[in-house]
């Protein structure tokens, strides 16, 4: 039987993403933490950082938590902004650019287990 859990915010811990220079992620929450089926990861987009296209062999939910960056995904670009929702299908092209001055912060969901990622260039 899966336990409940509650996690202090101090206790999430950020690292660098390599594919993208001034990306960050946390944790949340994950199979470590004894969650059967969902991650829930917190990534930080520094003001003018960029992610190169890239695809993943996951689904993403994402939910935009403060800051306004440029999602790209297949052919189109979208502009969001705090309360934004996004969903991003498995193997979809997609990346991201903040050109504003501020960091921009987003919540992703993603089903547990291994989630490849391929650079698109």
């Amino acid at each position: 039987m899966t336990e409940p859990l509650i996690r202090d915010g101090d206790d999430v811990e950020y690292e660098p993403v390599s594919a993208a220079d001034g990306l960050e992620k946390g944790v949340l929450i994950d199979e470590s933490h004894g969650a059967p089926n969902f991650a829930i990861r917190r990534f930080v987009l520094e003001a003018g950082a960029e992610v190169p296209e890239h695809t993943n062999e996951v689904e993403h939910e994402q939910y935009v938590l403060e800051g306004e960056y440029t999602v790209g995904i297949e052919d189109e670009e979208y502009e969001v902004e705090p309360g934004d929702s996004l969903l991003i299908p498995a193997g979809t092209v997609h990346w991201y650019h903040n050109a504003s001055d501020e960091p921009g912060a987003f919540l992703c969901a993603v089903p547990n287990g291994d989630d490849e990622i391929e650079l698109l260039e």
